[in-house]
């Protein structure tokens, strides 16, 4: 569960896109690590391959990897997770090693995360979609204190279900009733944006509750604190 760190050009401005109708919205989605929570995942990461790739490029890698999928579905437990992920990416450290700072990848809230999710009106529904774990999702939930500030979590290693396939955005417009136009999706990561999109939610990508805020007053949800 590395943040993804975009190449500047893969980054898009956070404004309402186009298509965007601003009435039909009525549940804000949000993914976690990378947009509520920082993360120091894909520093460690780069750092232990030697900076042989772009953040961009152990993204997609980590996305893609089989044990990865695996643990964040709850299908693998954590030492199977830990001597997979250490042989798959080559890593030069020990499972437990890994373990051992994986284990702390959630470092805290985003500076005015709380405040910005406060700001919602009532007459929106929020929700997580997030790609987690055994391991991170009781500190995020209870020691970052995110779990009282969100109603309706959706979690990959309880639902089963993983970003970005198709079924784990199905599996929340299911569990909200509500229809795909209706769900503005904020996310850090563009492979999950993309799929959000072609499910047929309206998504943005951000990095950092600062650009979410600035997305949800772009997208009229919430009013400009300067305003």
């Amino acid at each position: 569960m590395p943040r993804n760190a975009p190449d500047p050009g893969d980054r898009t401005d956070v404004s309402a896109p186009p298509h965007a109708t601003l009435s039909q919205v009525r549940v804000v989605l949000f993914d976690v690590g990378g947009v509520l929570v920082k993360l120091s995942g894909i520093d460690i990461m780069l750092d232990w391959l030697g900076h042989t790739m772009t953040p961009e490029e152990m993204w997609r890698r980590w996305l893609g990897s089989e044990t990865v999928r695996r643990f964040e579905t709850g299908r693998i437990d954590a030492w199977a997770f830990a001597t997979g992920v250490t042989s798959e990416f080559d890593l030069p450290i020990p499972p437990q090693q890994f373990l051992d700072s994986f284990t702390n990848w959630p470092m805290e809230l985003y500076p005015g995360t709380s405040d910005m999710l406060s700001r919602i009106p009532d007459s929106y529904r929020c929700a997580l979609l997030s790609n987690s774990n055994a391991l991170h999702w009781p500190r995020i939930v209870t020691d970052l204190n995110l779990g009282g500030l969100v109603d309706n979590h959706f979690v990959s290693h309880l639902t089963g279900r993983i970003k970005p396939d198709a079924d784990a955005f199905a599996h929340v417009v299911e569990a909200l009733e509500c229809r795909p136009p209706e769900v503005l999706f904020l996310d850090d990561n563009r492979i999950n944006v993309d799929a959000a999109e072609q499910f047929g939610m309206h998504s943005t990508l951000v990095l950092g509750s600062h650009e979410a805020q600035r997305a949800l007053v772009e997208f009229g949800i919430i009013q400009n604190e300067k305003s």
